[in-house]
Protein backbone atom coordinates (compact mmCIF):
# COMPACT_ATOMS: atom_id res chain seq x y z
CA UNK A 1 0.00 0.00 0.00
CA UNK A 2 1.25 3.59 -0.75
CA UNK A 3 2.71 4.85 2.24
CA UNK A 4 0.38 8.22 1.56
CA UNK A 5 -2.41 6.92 1.42
CA UNK A 6 -1.85 4.41 4.59
CA UNK A 7 -0.99 7.62 6.26
CA UNK A 8 -4.30 9.38 5.19
CA UNK A 9 -6.16 6.33 6.74
CA UNK A 10 -4.27 6.57 9.89
CA UNK A 11 -5.29 10.00 10.32
CA UNK A 12 -8.82 9.70 8.97
CA UNK A 13 -9.32 6.92 11.42
CA UNK A 14 -7.75 8.94 14.57
CA UNK A 15 -10.14 11.67 13.56
CA UNK A 16 -13.07 9.42 13.68
CA UNK A 17 -11.94 8.02 17.10
CA UNK A 18 -11.46 11.94 18.53
CA UNK A 19 -15.15 13.17 17.11
CA UNK A 20 -16.58 9.65 18.69
CA UNK A 21 -14.51 10.84 22.11
CA UNK A 22 -15.28 14.22 21.77
CA UNK A 23 -19.04 13.15 21.42
CA UNK A 24 -19.46 10.95 24.08
CA UNK A 25 -17.87 13.76 26.10
CA UNK A 26 -20.46 15.80 25.00
CA UNK A 27 -22.93 13.94 25.88
CA UNK A 28 -21.68 12.64 28.92
CA UNK A 29 -21.44 16.52 30.23
CA UNK A 30 -24.78 17.62 28.55
CA UNK A 31 -26.47 17.54 32.07
CA UNK A 32 -24.17 19.51 33.79
CA UNK A 33 -23.67 22.15 30.25
CA UNK A 34 -27.64 22.74 30.46
CA UNK A 35 -27.75 23.91 35.08
CA UNK A 36 -24.26 26.05 33.96
CA UNK A 37 -26.16 27.32 30.81
CA UNK A 38 -23.19 26.99 28.48
CA UNK A 39 -26.09 27.55 25.89
CA UNK A 40 -28.55 29.75 26.79
CA UNK A 41 -31.09 28.62 23.73
CA UNK A 42 -30.74 24.93 25.06
CA UNK A 43 -31.19 25.69 28.69
CA UNK A 44 -33.88 28.07 28.39
CA UNK A 45 -35.70 25.51 26.67
CA UNK A 46 -35.06 22.78 29.00
CA UNK A 47 -36.02 24.81 32.19
CA UNK A 48 -39.07 26.11 30.15
CA UNK A 49 -40.37 22.57 29.13
CA UNK A 50 -39.93 21.08 33.05
CA UNK A 51 -41.71 23.99 34.30
CA UNK A 52 -44.37 23.71 32.09
CA UNK A 53 -44.82 19.94 32.93
CA UNK A 54 -44.60 20.78 36.38
CA UNK A 55 -46.64 23.93 36.80
CA UNK A 56 -49.19 21.38 34.50
CA UNK A 57 -49.12 19.06 37.17
CA UNK A 58 -50.35 21.37 39.73
CA UNK A 59 -53.29 21.99 37.93
CA UNK A 60 -54.06 18.67 36.76
CA UNK A 61 -53.89 15.03 37.37
CA UNK A 62 -51.20 13.17 36.17
CA UNK A 63 -53.16 11.19 33.88
CA UNK A 64 -54.45 14.39 32.61
CA UNK A 65 -51.71 16.25 31.60
CA UNK A 66 -50.21 12.71 30.01
CA UNK A 67 -53.06 11.98 28.07
CA UNK A 68 -52.78 15.78 26.72
CA UNK A 69 -49.35 15.50 25.84
CA UNK A 70 -50.25 12.22 23.77
CA UNK A 71 -53.42 13.57 22.25
CA UNK A 72 -50.70 17.06 21.14
CA UNK A 73 -48.38 14.13 19.88
CA UNK A 74 -50.85 12.46 17.69
CA UNK A 75 -52.29 15.18 16.10
CA UNK A 76 -49.35 16.38 14.72
CA UNK A 77 -48.43 12.86 13.60
CA UNK A 78 -51.61 12.68 11.94
CA UNK A 79 -52.01 16.21 10.51
CA UNK A 80 -48.58 16.04 8.88
CA UNK A 81 -49.43 12.51 7.79
CA UNK A 82 -52.34 13.64 5.85
CA UNK A 83 -50.54 16.93 4.72
CA UNK A 84 -47.62 14.63 2.92
CA UNK A 85 -50.44 12.15 1.63
CA UNK A 86 -52.12 15.12 -0.10
CA UNK A 87 -49.12 16.86 -1.42
CA UNK A 88 -47.76 13.55 -2.81
CA UNK A 89 -51.59 13.07 -4.09
CA UNK A 90 -51.35 16.65 -5.85
CA UNK A 91 -47.48 16.18 -6.90
CA UNK A 92 -48.51 12.73 -8.08
CA UNK A 93 -45.07 11.34 -6.28
CA UNK A 94 -44.38 8.12 -4.55
CA UNK A 95 -42.23 9.13 -1.74
CA UNK A 96 -44.34 6.84 0.60
CA UNK A 97 -44.86 6.63 4.76
CA UNK A 98 -43.50 10.01 5.70
CA UNK A 99 -42.15 8.52 8.99
CA UNK A 100 -40.99 5.19 7.43
CA UNK A 101 -37.83 5.65 8.50
CA UNK A 102 -38.63 5.94 12.06
CA UNK A 103 -40.81 3.06 11.77
CA UNK A 104 -38.21 1.28 10.33
CA UNK A 105 -35.40 2.15 13.06
CA UNK A 106 -35.43 -0.48 15.86
CA UNK A 107 -36.73 0.72 19.60
CA UNK A 108 -36.19 -2.56 21.42
CA UNK A 109 -34.31 -2.57 24.35
CA UNK A 110 -31.02 -4.99 23.77
CA UNK A 111 -31.30 -7.79 26.98
CA UNK A 112 -27.09 -6.93 27.85
CA UNK A 113 -28.40 -3.36 28.00
CA UNK A 114 -31.72 -3.82 30.55
CA UNK A 115 -29.42 -6.26 32.71
CA UNK A 116 -26.86 -3.97 33.07
CA UNK A 117 -29.00 -0.71 34.45
CA UNK A 118 -31.08 -3.66 36.34
CA UNK A 119 -27.65 -4.53 37.88
CA UNK A 120 -26.27 -1.35 38.64
CA UNK A 121 -30.02 0.01 40.11
CA UNK A 122 -29.98 -3.31 42.08
CA UNK A 123 -26.71 -2.13 43.66
CA UNK A 124 -28.25 1.58 44.75
CA UNK A 125 -31.05 -0.34 46.35
CA UNK A 126 -29.04 -2.34 48.38
CA UNK A 127 -26.79 0.02 49.34
CA UNK A 128 -30.47 2.41 50.39
CA UNK A 129 -31.89 -0.41 52.22
CA UNK A 130 -28.78 -1.51 54.07
CA UNK A 131 -28.09 2.35 54.84
CA UNK A 132 -32.08 2.88 56.10
CA UNK A 133 -31.31 -0.77 58.55
CA UNK A 134 -28.40 1.49 59.64
CA UNK A 135 -30.18 4.40 60.62
CA UNK A 136 -33.71 2.91 62.45
CA UNK A 137 -31.64 0.16 63.80
CA UNK A 138 -30.00 2.75 65.35
CA UNK A 139 -26.55 1.65 64.79
CA UNK A 140 -25.19 4.47 65.26
CA UNK A 141 -27.38 7.21 67.85
CA UNK A 142 -25.77 10.02 66.23
CA UNK A 143 -26.88 9.63 62.73
CA UNK A 144 -30.28 8.07 64.11
CA UNK A 145 -30.91 11.27 65.85
CA UNK A 146 -29.76 13.29 62.71
CA UNK A 147 -32.09 11.66 60.32
CA UNK A 148 -35.08 12.24 63.35
CA UNK A 149 -34.10 15.82 63.13
CA UNK A 150 -34.51 15.97 59.32
CA UNK A 151 -37.83 13.99 59.55
CA UNK A 152 -39.13 16.15 61.86
CA UNK A 153 -38.51 19.21 59.42
CA UNK A 154 -39.77 17.78 56.69
CA UNK A 155 -43.08 17.39 58.61
CA UNK A 156 -43.49 21.44 58.48
CA UNK A 157 -42.18 21.61 55.05
CA UNK A 158 -45.31 19.06 54.09
CA UNK A 159 -47.67 21.19 56.08
CA UNK A 160 -46.64 24.12 53.63
CA UNK A 161 -45.94 22.40 50.44
CA UNK A 162 -46.50 19.69 48.79
CA UNK A 163 -44.23 17.22 46.52
CA UNK A 164 -45.16 19.65 43.00
CA UNK A 165 -44.58 22.92 44.79
CA UNK A 166 -41.24 21.22 46.24
CA UNK A 167 -40.91 19.68 42.77
CA UNK A 168 -41.31 23.42 40.99
CA UNK A 169 -38.63 24.34 43.97
CA UNK A 170 -36.11 22.30 43.20
CA UNK A 171 -36.37 22.71 39.26
CA UNK A 172 -35.70 26.56 39.97
CA UNK A 173 -32.61 25.90 42.35
CA UNK A 174 -31.23 23.63 39.95
CA UNK A 175 -31.07 26.24 37.11
CA UNK A 176 -30.16 28.81 39.29
CA UNK A 177 -27.98 27.75 41.91
CA UNK A 178 -24.79 25.99 39.77
CA UNK A 179 -24.35 29.82 37.72
CA UNK A 180 -24.85 31.98 41.22
CA UNK A 181 -22.23 29.33 42.46
CA UNK A 182 -19.48 29.42 39.71
CA UNK A 183 -19.67 33.18 39.98
CA UNK A 184 -18.89 33.41 43.55
CA UNK A 185 -17.34 29.98 44.02
CA UNK A 186 -14.46 31.29 46.15
CA UNK A 187 -16.68 33.53 49.17
CA UNK A 188 -19.42 30.43 48.91
CA UNK A 189 -16.36 28.00 49.28
CA UNK A 190 -15.61 29.92 52.37
CA UNK A 191 -18.93 29.98 54.08
CA UNK A 192 -19.76 25.99 53.41
CA UNK A 193 -15.85 25.54 55.27
CA UNK A 194 -16.89 27.74 58.17
CA UNK A 195 -20.56 25.95 58.48
CA UNK A 196 -19.10 22.62 57.88
CA UNK A 197 -16.44 22.78 60.65
CA UNK A 198 -19.18 24.53 63.49
CA UNK A 199 -21.64 21.46 62.31
CA UNK A 200 -18.69 18.78 62.93
CA UNK A 201 -17.87 20.31 66.09
CA UNK A 202 -20.61 20.27 67.49
CA UNK A 203 -21.89 16.58 66.41
CA UNK A 204 -18.31 16.03 68.15
CA UNK A 205 -19.23 17.35 71.31
CA UNK A 206 -22.69 15.61 71.16
CA UNK A 207 -21.46 12.45 70.33
CA UNK A 208 -18.98 12.84 73.40
CA UNK A 209 -21.97 13.46 75.68
CA UNK A 210 -24.10 10.82 74.42
CA UNK A 211 -24.61 7.81 76.62
CA UNK A 212 -23.28 4.53 74.85
CA UNK A 213 -22.98 6.25 71.19
CA UNK A 214 -20.96 4.65 69.24
CA UNK A 215 -17.94 6.03 67.42
CA UNK A 216 -17.14 5.88 64.32
CA UNK A 217 -13.36 5.28 62.88
CA UNK A 218 -12.15 7.74 60.45
CA UNK A 219 -9.89 5.44 58.33
CA UNK A 220 -10.09 6.72 54.53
Amino acid sequence: MDPMTQSAQISSSQGLADGQNSAAKESKLSVKDLIHWRDPKKSGLVFGVSMLLLLSLAAFSVISVASYLLLALLCVTITFRIYKSVIQAVQKSSDGHPFKTLIDKDVSIPPETFRKHVDTSLTYINRALKQMSRLFLVEDLVDSLKLAVVMWLFTYVGAVFNGITILILADILLFAVPPIYEKNKTQIDQYIDLVRTQVNTTMAKLQEKLPGAVKRSKTE
